[in-house]
């Protein structure tokens, strides 16, 4: 596993039509995720996002009552990286 920063309770703000394949290019450049590390994001910890998707359907299906979107993500090494 890559250790990347501590990235806890960060606020983005992101255009309707971005799409969830450019958030997590965005957010790999954001912590300095290596490129043999693979991002993954889970919308209200239960559901995969996807990368065509754009952020604002993810937005209007999965928001929580407080009117944000709450995603958390989990990486993992990829490309036959050594440890």
């Amino acid at each position: 596993m890559i250790l990347i920063d501590v990235f806890l309770f960060r606020r983005y703000l992101v255009p309707n039509d971005l799409s969830a394949y450019h958030f997590n290019y965005i957010i790999r450049k954001r912590i300095k995720l290596p490129e043999t590390g693979s991002l993954y994001f889970f919308v209200n910890g239960r559901y995969l996002l996807k990368g065509d998707t754009l952020m604002s359907e993810v937005y209007k299906q999965r928001k929580d009552a407080d009117g944000f979107l709450y995603i958390t993500y989990t990486d993992e090494t990829t490309l036959g990286a050594q440890e």
